[in-house]
Order: structure tokens, then sequence, then C-alpha cells
């Protein structure tokens, strides 16, 4: 089964589910010592290496963050191949001042804005999913 590419399919179905927690980015020049099993996901940057984690995770390994952040998960099998979908919510979440670090999975895409901004969030998605 391969994921939708149709742009207007994406909207209607894309039913944004907000995750529980708090969640963090961290850069880390050595990652050897993190237990993989915790972390959301980790991109390699020349840099350092961002790591997503739940921010209690990270006070307990005491990892530095500066951005609390909310996670939302569009529950729409996309494909990676999809055209237009975070560029037409990035620009509907932006209306409202709301910042979007977007992480697209195998199956879904998945949406980090900061913690004030999660229930207003998800009602713009809403909104933008229920009139498209």
């Amino acid at each position: 089964m391969s994921g939708e590419t149709n742009l207007s399919e994406l909207l209607k179905g894309m039913t944004p589910k907000l995750n529980k927690g708090d969640y963090v980015f961290a850069t880390l020049k050595d990652v050897s010592k993190i237990d993989r099993n915790i972390t959301i996901c980790e991109f390699k940057e020349e840099e350092g290496t961002t790591i997503v984690l739940e921010k209690s995770k990270a006070e307990e390994l005491l990892i530095e963050y500066q951005y609390v952040a909310s996670w939302i998960t569009l529950m729409i099998y996309s494909s990676l191949e999809a055209v237009g979908l975070t560029a037409v919510f990035a620009t509907e979440l932006s209306k409202y001042n709301i910042s979007c670090n977007v992480i697209s999975g195998y199956y879904h895409d998945h949406i980090f804005v900061d913690k004030k901004d999660a229930e207003k969030a998800i009602e713009v998605l809403s909104n933008l999913s229920k009139n498209y």
C-alpha cells in the first residue's frame, strides 16, 4: 500500500492528533551515549546531531534545550512524493503566527509547534481539513 498523493484528499483526511507530552530539540556532538529508544528522531548536521525527545528525558540526562514543543501527527498515510501538503498547512499556521517544525515519517507528517500554540494549532489544522 502506498501513501496518498492527491493534495485535496490529504487535506480533507489529515485529521491532526495532539500527542501527549512535551518535546524538545537538542543538539549533541556525540550521541553514542544516548539510548536511541528514548529519541523520537535524530538528524545529523555538520554542527552536531539534532535529537527530538521528551522534555523529561532531556532533563534526566541534563541535556540542554531552548524550545519546548507539542507534537501533532497528521493521521493520514501521506506519500513521501506528495506535493504541497506542508506548504498549505505551514501557510495556514503562519496566518496565526504559529511556527511549525515538520518531520515526515514514512507514513505520517509530524508537526512540532511551540507548547503555547498547541491547542490553537489543532484548531487551525482541523478547520483547514474541514473546510477544504
